[in-house]
């Protein structure tokens, strides 16, 4: 089953578009902080650069996942999705442990700032375009559940909490408070690092091949049972791959029913697994009522 079309060129929109804003942020601030030499703001320098270098893999990712399938990759290349987001979580994290050195250094050595106005004016900037950026991606991500998109959704949900800080920051600090700024800087470095950990997890759990979620699992197997003449299901196994869920389980049937029924009865399963949850392959074993253990 192949990627619909639209869901394609969603994938690749939202990708090209992370790419483009984290560029356009990245040689905004790079103006900003020359000019400045605010710590937030080279924290905020920092992430966009390592936004653009993640956004690049995870186009080049998205555009490889989205292959297919072929002789030498019979289930897709969707896992392409989930390298991706394992390497977004380096940049991620390396992103982090950077903007926190440099504010700490801040703290221990502060310094007034400049061209606070071209800062403030840069930082309202990013917000906007961060902002629209993720309303975007949380729609491709709703439509296509592209591990990819969620990550680097979830990596430019970190930069609106870090745009914001930056820009209270930078009101703070035209008060005086120019310790703040560092110290926001930090703030921000842990919470970069643990969305960084969050991607880590989610792709770590799609390249090992882990089950859906129980809820999704007992659904699923409530569907096969309630179908007409089946006795039961067991075996029931799922896991992920890319925008793609695949789906395997033993149908428990009538020793007697005759095999052009039951290839029926396995493909009603099919259908009524599909119908709820569109994004599954659904693989049925049909199984005897005699072959069956006794506990089954």
């Amino acid at each position: 089953m192949s990627i619909s079309a639209e869901h394609a060129r969603l994938m690749r929109l939202a990708s090209g578009a992370a790419l483009a804003v984290a560029l356009s942020l990245a040689l905004a601030k790079a103006v900003a902080w020359w000019m400045s030499g605010s710590v937030s703001l080279l924290a905020g320098l920092t992430d966009s650069l390592l936004d653009g270098a993640a956004s690049l893999l995870n186009l080049l990712a998205v555009h490889y996942a989205l292959r297919p399938a072929d002789d030498d990759h019979r289930y897709g290349h969707g896992k392409a999705e989930a390298l991706a987001g394992l390497g977004q979580s380096l940049f991620i994290g390396v992103s982090a442990i950077l903007v926190g050195v440099q504010g700490v250094n801040r703290v221990l050595h502060p310094e007034p700032l400049g061209a606070q106005g071209l800062g403030i004016a840069v930082m309202l900037v990013s917000l906007g375009l961060t902002a629209a950026l993720l309303v975007f991606q949380q729609h491709v991500v709703k439509v296509t559940g592209s591990t990819a998109i969620r990550a680097d959704s979830l990596h430019y949900r970190s930069d609106l909490l870090l745009n914001s800080s930056i820009l209270l920051a930078l009101i703070l600090a035209g008060f005086g408070w120019h310790r703040l700024d560092a110290i926001f800087g930090i703030a921000i470095a842990f919470y970069i690092l643990w969305s960084a950990l969050t991607i880590a997890r989610e792709s770590v759990a799609v390249l090992m091949d882990a089950e859906l979620s129980v809820e999704i699992t007992e659904r699923m197997h409530l569907l096969a049972c309630a179908v007409p003449g089946a006795l039961g299901a067991h075996d029931l196994r799922t896991r992920i791959s890319g925008t793609r869920w695949f789906v395997q389980l033993h149908l428990e049937l009538p020793n007697e029913m005759p095999l052009s029924q039951v290839h029926e009865l396995c493909e009603q399963v099919e259908t009524a697994i599909q119908t709820e949850f569109p994004q599954a392959e659904v693989l049925v074993h049909p199984d005897p009522q005699s072959v069956l253990p006794a506990s089954a």
